[in-house]
């Protein structure tokens, strides 16, 4: 029987590209060769490529993504996508998937486009009754009015590029004189910035996925940073304690849980996903932060650890992952 053909695609366009040839590494590792056979494609600004067995880079058609391998088009059945950014988790490829009827792995176009902007992430969030902090988008082109509300929000403030992730960009803004110069490392890294209020808690993180229909919470993990907050150091370097699952009370987990699944069903998320969450524990509330609809998969990744702590093997859990996708399959 002729094993589905996969393509794994990797890299992207942003400063989130190194994350995405680290989460590769992964990811490589535990896919099943036996259930699929899988060929890596670079999407990168340059050119999109099979870097081939002997060195060399063969080009893709990307009128309908494809290539040729020893004299062989290589056609493919389902898309494994693990670039974090763009193109790859802002919904830019899953439209393109989308028109040429090729099944991936991930949430769908419009769902990616959403959850890729913070700012309108919570704002459904909240309106469909989930707590998240309040906030104000910034343009480069009304800094200048939004300035005024920003001022009139309450310290600390967590700055950061509305679409991304990685925690690339972020600061933590304590005292008002640190507001400009935080807001320009914001706009370095993308045309939108978020300005939201700090909320005391304790900070959790959770994989949600779906299988069979139904969607299945991971354990949870709580984070607690060496640094300030949760910055690129903490994440990638070992600068913060991750504990998985999170030593908390079952309340707490609960409501983390319910939280996460809820709002899964919401953004009619696929595949695997993880959010993140404040815990107030005087409001008893998870407050949501963001949803990475292509979480990284790294050494040092939380989704992983998760994965591990459920009592699954990585290779089990992509296997899944890509059979869910092929079940899509016009």
């Amino acid at each position: 029987m002729k094993k589905p053909v996969i393509a794994f695609v990797t890299g992207g366009y942003s400063s989130e590209s190194v994350i995405s040839y680290q989460s590769a590494i992964t990811i490589e590792k535990n896919i099943d060769r036996e259930l699929f056979d899988v060929y890596r494609i670079d999407i990168t600004p340059e050119k999109w490529f099979h870097p081939s067995t002997d060195g060399f880079q063969i080009d893709i058609d990307k009128n309908e993504f494809t290539f040729i391998l020893n004299g062989t088009k290589i056609i493919f059945d389902a898309v494994l996508i693990g670039i974090h950014g763009t193109p790859g988790e802002d919904g830019k490829l899953q439209g393109y998937f989308d028109m040429l009827g090729l099944p991936y792995t991930s949430c769908d176009a419009a769902t990616s486009a959403i959850t890729f902007n913070k700012r309108y992430t919570c704002a459904i969030a909240g309106a469909s009754g989930f707590s998240v902090s309040k906030s104000v988008l910034l343009f480069k082109s009304n800094v200048d009015v939004e300035i005024m509300n920003v001022n009139k929000m309450n310290l600390p403030l967590f700055v950061k590029p509305n679409n991304g992730g990685s925690s690339i960009g972020i600061s933590k803004v304590n005292h008002r004189e640190e507001l400009n110069q935080a807001i320009e490392k914001a706009f370095k890294e993308d045309d939108q910035v978020l300005v939201e209020e700090f909320i005391k808690g304790r900070e959790f993180t959770i994989g949600v996925f779906k299988s069979a229909g139904k969607v299945i919470t991971l354990p949870i993990t709580e984070i607690i940073s060496e640094n300030d907050f949760f910055d690129f150091e903490a994440k990638y370097q070992g600068k913060s304690t991750e504990i998985t699952p999170a030593k908390c009370e079952e309340a707490i987990s609960n409501n983390v849980k319910n939280a996460a699944a809820g709002i899964y069903s919401l953004f009619n998320c696929n595949g695997v996903v993880r959010m993140d969450f404040i815990y107030n524990e005087v409001e008893c509330s998870p407050y949501l932060l963001e949803i990475n609809t292509v979480p990284g998969q790294s050494a040092s990744s939380i989704v992983p650890q998760q994965v591990a702590a459920a009592g699954m093997e990585l290779m089990y859990f992509y296997s899944m992952l890509i059979n869910n996708a092929l079940a899509f399959k016009k």
